[in-house]
């Protein structure tokens, strides 16, 4: 037998596997939970950039994230290195998306509108790139690990608690450093702050990539698709496009949730961040176990759709319920986010299996490269949203306040502020659960694909331990 055609033994999924899986899951959170909470208020707030130049940042970003996700994904695909197809990427990405991280927040506060927007476009991009490969890479590493749903959940439960810390210090960090008052604000804090968060979260990325080892069969075994052939098999996935649907009610939500929290905290309850992220995030640790309990009961499918319910609701009443009642219903919808935080990348799993039969490979930086192309503009679609919304109902923003904090805002910017935290992105979980009832993989005929993938999984081991 050749040397270096040894297949890897399938790990052991124990606690110390899953610690090191999650830590990529603190690196990437933290930085994206600071990026996703501190963006719009850090340049509109701040700064004063305007949201005629922050919806064209962001329309412009929405097409490059168009373009880039298929495009890496189908390269991670088709990569055929001994070091493997997607570790190599995670590995030597991390210290760029360090780099371009930081550059967001050393835009010059005293700039013209240009400069200002400028400077948000070019470190938008750049970032979004580095985060997509990790991301990308990240996310299809799991399928590949291990066939088991209760394993692909027992990693995902240790991502989502690791992705839950990494969201409550993308929280807390920048509210700790971001200035709160004054005419003559300093970011000097809070640039320091982001710079160690970047290399923390960089080493963390790179501490799991020399962990989690890639099975061989995948690289050394399988040949490449066509991108032709590999946008026709995603694209008549049934199974994928009606899970891509679901996922982007699912961004949207989190995109406008996370970029209004801070107004929430600041202009509507009046109260420290820390006090919602709480209500939100005791509730969603404690139904992260739990997703485990209703799989096993509903299946994975029918599990999601129950929590994205729940959330949807809970989001839904923010707009309408008086404001101490607005915790309880912050309290529903953390509990209700354990479902899209743990379960989505299960689904994508069980796409990928399917795919697996129809194509012969597996294809899992296409099926989310596909993903994000049509989900990520979701993102963009909050970012323009948010400051359109509250310049038609009048927002004062602190910088023509002169830096006061707790503005009394008018009874219309408190409800644009509430329907953007609440109502809309609500409105967009409970479309989602309704979109599910056209997922195909459940019940005999997610047990018969589940069973073939084995079949195949045990000849392509077959195959690389006796090639032709």
């Amino acid at each position: 037998m050749a040397e270096g055609t040894q297949p890897l033994a399938r790990p052991i999924i124990d606690r110390k596997y899953k610690f090191m899986w999650g830590l990529a899951s603190l690196g990437t959170t933290l930085i994206s939970g600071i990026y996703g909470a501190l963006l719009p208020i850090f340049y509109q707030d701040y700064l004063g950039l305007t949201a005629r130049w922050i919806g064209l940042a962001s329309a412009i970003y929405g097409v490059w994230n168009a373009l880039n996700d298929p495009l890496f994904g189908y390269i991670t695909d088709s990569t055929r290195s001994k070091r493997g197809r997607r570790i190599p990427y995670m590995r030597f990405t991390a210290p760029f998306l360090a780099l371009t991280f930081i550059l967001l927040w050393f835009a010059p506060p005293n700039a013209g509108q240009q400069t200002l927007f400028f400077w948000m476009l070019g470190s938008m991009l750049l970032y979004d790139t580095c985060y997509t490969i990790i991301g990308l890479v990240y996310s299809s590493l799991l399928p590949e690990i291990t066939e088991s749903d209760d394993e692909r959940n027992g990693l995902q439960i240790s991502y989502s608690l690791f992705g839950m810390l990494g969201l409550i210090l993308g929280f807390m960090i920048p509210d700790f450093f971001r200035p709160k008052s004054g005419v003559n604000l300093s970011f000097l804090p809070l640039q320091a702050a982001m710079i160690l968060v970047a290399l923390v979260c960089a080493a963390l990325i790179i501490a799991t990539t020399f962990w989690v080892k890639e099975r061989p069969e995948y690289t050394r075994v399988d040949k490449p698709v066509p991108l032709g052939a590999a946008l026709r098999l995603t694209l008549t996935s049934k199974s994928f496009l009606v899970l891509v649907a679901e996922n982007f009610m699912v961004t949207l939500m989190y995109a406008m949730v996370l970029s209004m929290v801070f107004y929430l905290a600041d202009y509507v309850l009046k109260v420290n961040t820390m006090i919602i992220l709480v209500c939100v995030f005791v509730p969603l640790i404690i139904g992260i176990p739990v997703t485990s309990l209703l799989q096993k009961r509903l299946g994975v499918v029918g599990a999601q759709q129950l929590l994205l319910a729940i959330a949807g609701a809970g989001l839904v009443l923010i707009a309408f319920v008086p404001n101490p009642l607005i915790y309880i219903c912050l309290m529903a919808a953390g509990f209700g986010l354990a479902g899209p935080q743990t379960l989505t990348n299960i689904l994508f799993a069980q796409v990928a299996d399917e795919d697996e039969l129809r194509s012969g490979v597996r294809r899992e930086g296409m099926f989310f490269g596909i993903n994000a192309l049509i989900t990520k503009p979701a993102q963009s679609v909050a970012l323009a949203l948010a400051p359109l919304v509250l310049e038609a109902t009048h927002f004062v923003t602190r910088e023509s306040g002169g830096g006061a904090v707790f503005l009394q805002q008018s009874a219309e910017a408190i409800f644009g502020i509430k329907a953007l935290t609440g109502l809309i992105p609500g409105a967009a979980l409970i479309v989602g659960a309704v979109l599910l009832r056209w997922f195909p993989l459940r019940g005999a005929y997610l047990e018969k694909v589940g069973a073939d993938v084995l079949a195949l999984h045990a000849k392509k081991q077959s195959l690389l331990n006796n090639p032709a």
